[in-house]
């Protein structure tokens, strides 16, 4: 179906569903002549992605560049370095500080 049909179906206007597009947000898939047609799995990710936006409370821009941080190394790393400086996430104990911890603990308990 063409995209003024797909986006009747999806409640949304041709104008949203292209966005969501330029986003990335749609399966890469084209016709000749660079058209683009809507099949089931067109429908099922935009409709997949929707979901996501209401249940998580983001935009399709915030979902796209989770799809990227996914996807991407790069960017992963970039924003878990943020995430460390701001403190919203914390570091990754290493296996020789559990150790360190441990027995520190079993120190304090024998005396």
């Amino acid at each position: 179906m063409r995209i003024t049909e797909a986006a009747k179906r999806l409640g949304m206007s041709p104008r949203m569903l292209r966005y969501r597009e330029a986003l990335g947000l749609l399966p890469p898939t084209r016709e000749k002549g660079s058209h683009r047609r809507f099949g089931p799995e067109e429908l099922a990710a935009v409709t997949q992605a929707m979901d996501l936006e209401r249940r998580f409370d983001v935009s399709p821009a915030e979902l796209a560049f989770a799809l990227r941080v996914l996807s991407e190394p790069a960017v992963a790393q970039a924003v878990r370095d943020l995430g460390l400086r701001i403190g919203r996430i914390q570091a990754p104990r290493r296996a020789l500080d559990f150790e360190k911890e441990k027995a520190l603990r079993l120190l304090r308990q024998t005396r």
